[in-house]
């Protein structure tokens, strides 16, 4: 009997399951800005786009008529930005790239409200090799091959950093591909060898790493970036939001998203061999 009732307990607990869609206020809909301005000109770009409803699954669509330069504050020159068709992003028009040392501030004017970042280039850690080894499978860890990064970073403040992963052609860009470290734990991060736990390769593949040098202000929205691809929506975690932009408004009265980054960038790249 009382197996009968289990039964048709869960039975009844299934029955009231439905789907639910949340019936979301209609936000307005604030300008997104994602800049790179680095040592490196080909990674140079600004992206402008609109956000997006909640549910609203429609493609890319980025702001096409935005003024859009950057202020080189020690000479006071202006770098000027135009819209590619190819890339859907706003290239500097003469190839230019960052300096070290030097101020940067960028200025983007969408539909008469403008917003400007200003950011540093920091000089660059030493990246000397790339070291890896197979791990067998394990619980939570695929088997494959993971890479060890080896250099020094010799400074006492400044020390935020950001790793980028490509697996031949493909950028990594998973909630789990996500590279951030700072000093909490020393600098030795890299003279100690820093193990990339969570991207395996397999034996053919070329592994290209980019490790950047960011000034707070931008580790500080990558960091809100990794919390919420990390927010499943459950009952025990906190409210989604946006992370914390490092843009202001200067003239205008729409809100902005989005981040400014000024880094130098080092990489290196290596073909993974099988062990033999």
């Amino acid at each position: 009997m009382r197996d009968i009732l289990l039964v048709g307990l869960l039975l009844f607990l299934f029955s009231c399951q439905e789907e639910v869609f949340l019936d979301l206020r209609e936000s307005e809909h604030y300008p997104v800005i994602e800049a790179s301005w680095t040592d490196k000109s080909n990674l140079n770009q600004v992206k402008v786009s609109m956000s997006k409803a909640y549910y609203d699954s429609a493609a890319y669509r980025p702001v096409t008529n935005a003024a859009v330069y950057i202020v080189h504050e020690e000479r006071n020159e202006r770098i000027e930005f135009e819209f590619s068709e190819q890339t859907l992003s706003y290239l500097p028009v003469y190839n230019q790239r960052a300096f070290e040392g030097q101020h940067y501030t960028l200025h983007v004017i969408v539909n008469g409200n403008h917003y400007r970042s200003s950011g540093v280039m920091l000089e660059a850690p030493t990246l000397d090799s790339i070291s890896y080894r197979y791990k067998e499978k394990r619980l939570l860890r695929p088997a494959g091959y993971y890479l060890t990064l080896h250099g020094k970073i010799p400074f006492e403040e400044d020390n935020f950093y950001r790793v980028k992963a490509v697996r031949n052609d493909t950028l990594l860009v998973s909630r789990t591909d996500y590279l951030l470290f700072d000093d909490t734990f020393g600098t030795s991060a890299l003279e100690d060898g820093f193990e990339i736990e969570t991207i395996p390769f397999q034996a053919g593949d070329e592994a290209r790493i980019a490790l950047y040098r960011l000034n707070e202000s931008a580790y500080r929205y990558m960091e809100g970036i990794v919390e919420l691809m990390f927010n499943d929506g459950g009952l025990f975690s906190p409210p989604p939001q946006n992370p914390p932009s490092n843009f202001e408004l200067v003239e205008g009265d729409l809100a902005v998203l989005g981040y400014f980054l000024v880094a130098p960038v080092l990489t290196e790249s290596v073909l993974i061999e099988e062990n033999m």
